[in-house]
């Protein structure tokens, strides 16, 4: 008898696995790179491959996951725990597998800078998209790739959306870097944030044309809400953030225009804890329109 109570206390205490025991792990790739003819360099990713990716002869959606300012292509596993947010999210099945590709894009804002000499964001849709889909497991088309990123990384995943909506299902910003005219021009006259270089410095105390040309609220402000009524977008920033105001004025503009999108502002500021917390609801918004 006291045998058998033994063993029935031994299967209650080990032989049921926790939840956490229960979590596949994915694979994190680093010290990744791309030849791109356009800048002439070879540009540095990494990636998130799903639990079942070396098992399957499945095809997986992919998100482009943008890092931010000074950051690189790992800022995203090491600050941002990536990895292990979705190896929780698919386990619980709040977001579908898929593949995670963490590019490099110094401080290029990912779009193509004033000169026309660094040109990112030509390499971003023209070069590298077709590599990735050619080198992994992808579904190659719209509906089953979408872009999402935290500061500059958000402003490259909005600006991408909102230009390149035939090649974006969904886009997601955290803290998305959305300026206003006002605010751009300061950081222009302080010279910070490389943004000179990028867009060009002031010409007569007007703003540069490439400003224009690349500014969140000005695209969406010109944009014909028929062309985005497939976009679904998704952004998040804190009520303490520097960058709350043009997100605010951004949400502002798409109410007024009828685009439809989800905001959110939650407690907290322009910071890793924000984004680690922000990213699984991110992904969980993109994933659904994955699912048929």
């Amino acid at each position: 008898m006291k045998r058998v109570l033994f063993l029935l206390l031994l299967a209650i205490g080990f032989g049921i696995p926790s939840f956490s025991q229960d979590i596949s792990h994915g694979k994190v790739v680093e010290g990744l790179s791309f030849e791109s003819k356009i800048l002439k360099q070879p540009v540095n990713y990494a990636l998130y491959l799903p639990p079942d990716y070396d098992a399957s002869q499945r095809r997986y959606p992919v998100v482009y996951l943008l890092h931010g300012y000074s950051d690189n292509q790992s800022a995203w596993i090491q600050f941002g725990e990536i990895n292990r947010i979705m190896d929780a999210g698919i386990a619980s099945g709040t977001i579908p597998p898929m593949i995670l590709v963490m590019p490099n894009a110094k401080v290029t804002w990912y779009v193509n800078d004033y000169t026309g000499k660094v040109r990112y964001e030509d390499m971003f849709i023209k070069e590298f998209i077709p590599f990735i889909d050619a080198s992994y497991h992808t579904r190659p088309t719209r509906e089953f790739r979408a872009v999402a990123g935290l500061s500059m990384g958000g402003y490259g995943a909005l600006i991408y959306g909102f230009k390149h909506p035939d090649l974006f299902s969904a886009c997601a910003g955290l803290s998305p870097a959305v300026l206003t005219d006002k605010e751009i021009k300061g950081r222009l006259l302080n010279n910070t944030y490389d943004l000179d270089s990028v867009y060009g410095p002031l010409v007569s105390d007007s703003l540069p044309q490439h400003w224009y040309s690349n500014s969140v609220l000005t695209i969406v402000q010109n944009i014909d809400p028929a062309k985005v009524a497939t976009l679904r977008i998704w952004i998040d920033c804190g009520d303490d953030d520097h960058l709350a105001r043009g997100n605010s004025a951004l949400h502002i503009l798409l109410l007024d225009k009828g685009i439809a999108h989800e905001y959110r502002v939650r407690d907290g500021g322009h910071t890793w804890s924000y984004w680690r917390t922000g990213i699984g609801p991110a992904l969980e918004f993109v994933g659904q329109g994955f699912h048929r």
